[in-house]
């Protein structure tokens, strides 16, 4: 059995197998496609390569010279082709260099008439038979003409015979070929749908979900998920009940028999639940929440209903639904009502399922979503997703961790410290940080180094924050000076006011869309004051003001700048109540009740209102920024100077000309999510 399942992955295509062994007996299963193929083969050799006849057409003139030259052994009338198959003499065929073509073709016929009217033709036929005899017996009047006839005479004989096998081939065998073809198809329906996936059309209505064993080789376990010690410590306890139920049961308690995981893309909410099916050694069925929406009316609810019907029968198991807000959508609040009963329909059979007449005793839903705020009221109460975990951002000790597993199937170099890079990396979720350690692994091997050292993962989190470095870019020295001094404005407002994030870089290679690029360190916190936002505020409108200061005018480059600031003030005065004018006041709805309403929340008076504070609120951010930049004017020229001689500058560089932070010692060493700043 073993050395079957060796050969069968060794040679994936052997004796028309997939790669995959069959159920019975380790043997390769049998390709129907090739065998298809084969057919389709065949169907076109006989209708073109099918030798058929091989015959030449002549003419009546060129029939009537071989009668006269006497070079035809007997002729052959095919009633239902309407021909005459012509057999010439062998002496005829040797001697006459015009028949070289058909000289192979000895036992014949060689040639072929077209007769519409065989009477017509045997009157023709003894019309040119006489006219010979007649002038040859007026050159030799020796002869006689009674033997004479019979040298122009020729039997004919008359097919009648059908090729009756070959004729019922060519009509047997496209119905064949349909009949194998609807077969194929059926055969790809039932290996496409899933659990009960369908072996024809009327079966659309079963589950796709995926079961998975606790014998999978592919299993994920808690030691692959790093970070997420909250959620694992909530996790854990469902994967608990599954192994050891009477612990709970015998104090009456009962499971939560649903788990909602929560939080941002690329978290690892599905990784969290892959472990869940790894460490529970209980079936596990996964799927999409796309998996149910399907064009037919009523199948997502079938679905739904084949699937708790399969789940029930293997309880205790586990239910994962990814990205269940694809069907777990408030109901009667889209743009246009009734616009998609079909969604509204599953949705009601999965809460039905989950908590309705009937029970589901050992049946756990676990589903996740980044869209927590959209789904139905009716799908978060308790008794259906009793629990919601959320799965947020890792921190500084989490990102440590989560390094520490991408790693290790990496060569990386001994001067390869994965604090500094956690520390460097501030609000990369999971996925960022995996994304990462394979962009630091295709640096090294681009570079041709035998293992990956920092400066690759220096040069990946470039990569990734701001894109991929343009040296082709062409640029003007007018231009290139412009974002020299842009950057070294945002660099020096940042650097002397107290609450702005720590400059880590800056450089004017342009990457991505954006022309430069500075990089910070914010501080990690959960509350920002006023001081605070202004702060960061004032240092986004550094480079627009240096533009100003050095050089009378004002460019294009800072829309990146502009919009951030934008959508801040705005946030601090209408979602944060952080004006003094227009008061502790937030217009901010958490509930998406609001997503397609066609009005504001607030007045007109009160819209221009906000307009006037926000206008106000960024321009005097900006003449805070002008003022610091005209306080250190030279030391601002100094600082673009050696960014125009580098192109890249560092924290250091920045402290030599600068000096140290005016408030550095009240400085924090924990970070918050990175933040980069460009100018396109």
């Amino acid at each position: 059995m073993a050395e079957n399942d060796k050969k069968s992955n060794r040679y994936p295509g052997f004796i028309g197998g997939s790669g995959k062994n069959d159920k019975k007996g380790g043997r390769p299963k049998f390709n129907w496609a090739l065998f298809y193929v084969l057919i389709t083969i065949i169907l076109i050799g006989l209708y073109f390569f099918y030798p058929g006849n091989t015959m030449s057409e002549i003419n009546d003139m060129e029939f009537y010279q071989m009668v006269e030259n006497r070079e035809i052994e007997h002729v052959e009338f095919v009633k239902k082709e309407s021909h005459i198959n012509i057999f010439l003499k062998r002496e005829a065929l040797e001697g006459n260099p015009t028949y070289e073509k058909v000289k192979e073709n000895i036992n014949g016929p060689q040639y072929y008439l077209v007769v519409t009217d065989l009477e017509v033709y045997n009157d023709n036929l003894r019309e040119v038979r006489n006219q010979y005899v007649q002038e040859r017996v007026a050159q030799d009047s020796t002869l006689v003409a009674g033997d004479l006839m019979k040298e122009y005479t020729f039997p004919m004989k008359q097919d009648n015979t059908q090729n009756w096998g070959f004729e019922v081939l060519l009509w047997v065998l496209p119905f064949v070929f349909i009949f194998a073809l609807y077969y194929f198809s059926m055969r790809s329906m039932r290996g496409a749908g899933g659990m009960g996936g369908g072996s024809n059309i009327f079966n659309i209505g079963k589950s796709r979900a995926q079961e998975f064993d606790g014998n999978s080789s592919q299993l994920v376990t808690f030691k692959d998920v790093a970070g997420l010690e909250g959620a694992k410590f909530e996790i854990e306890e469902v994967v608990d009940f599954l192994k050891n139920p009477q612990r709970y049961t015998v104090l009456g308690g009962k499971i939560p028999k649903g788990v909602l995981l929560v939080g941002p893309p690329g978290t690892g909410k599905t990784l969290l639940a892959k472990a869940v099916a790894g460490e529970a050694k209980v079936p596990f069925f996964s799927l999409s929440g796309s998996d149910f929406v399907e064009m037919f009316v009523g199948v997502g609810a079938s679905r739904v209903r084949d699937l708790f019907k399969t789940a029930k029968e293997k309880a205790p198991c586990i239910i994962f639904i990814d990205e269940i807000d694809a069907i777990g959508r408030a109901r009667g609040k889209g743009a246009l009502s009734n616009a998609n009963d079909e969604r509204e329909s599953t949705l009601n059979q999965l809460l039905t399922e989950m908590d309705g007449f009937g029970t589901n005793a050992g049946v756990i839903i676990m589903a996740a979503t980044n869209r927590a705020d959209i789904l139905d009221r009716a799908l978060l109460r308790a008794g259906r997703f009793d629990r919601q975990i959320h799965v947020e951002l890792p921190n500084l000790n989490e990102r440590r961790d989560i390094f520490g597993v991408h790693v290790r199937n990496l060569k990386i170099g001994p001067d390869v410290d994965l604090e500094f890079f956690a520390k460097q990396t501030p609000g990369f979720s999971g996925a960022d940080i995996a994304n990462v350690c394979n962009e630091a692994a295709l640096i090294a091997a681009r570079g041709n180094k035998e293992a990956i050292g920092k400066e690759d993962f220096l040069a990946a989190v470039d990569r990734i924050i701001g894109g991929l470095e343009r040296r082709g870019s062409v640029i003007s020295p007018e231009e290139k000076k412009t974002i020299a001094y842009h950057e070294s404005g945002h660099a020096c407002v940042s650097w002397m006011l107290r609450y702005a994030s720590p400059l880590v870089k800056v450089t004017i290679v342009p990457r991505g869309k954006a022309l430069g690029a500075a990089w910070y360190l914010p501080e990690e916190r959960q509350l920002a004051t006023y001081d605070q936002l202004v702060d960061e505020m004032t240092a986004t409108l550094g480079g627009r003001a240096a533009e100003e200061v050095f050089f009378g005018k004002i460019s294009t480059g800072a829309l990146n700048d502009l919009e951030r600031v934008s959508k801040q003030a705005y946030a601090m005065i209408v979602y944060y109540g952080l004006d003094e004018k227009i008061g502790n006041v937030s217009y901010y709805d958490s509930t998406g009740q609001q997503e397609y309403s066609m009005t504001k929340p607030y007045s007109e008076k009160t819209a221009q209102e906000i307009d006037e504070r926000v206008h106000e609120l960024i321009e005097s951010s900006y003449r805070r920024a002008v003022k610091i930049l005209k306080d250190n004017y030279e030391k601002v020229e100094q600082l673009a100077q050696l960014l125009l001689e580098r192109e890249v500058i560092f924290t250091e560089d920045v402290k030599n000309i600068l000096g140290e932070r005016p408030f550095a010692a009240e400085e924090h060493g924990d970070e918050t999510p990175a933040t980069t700043k460009t100018d396109e």
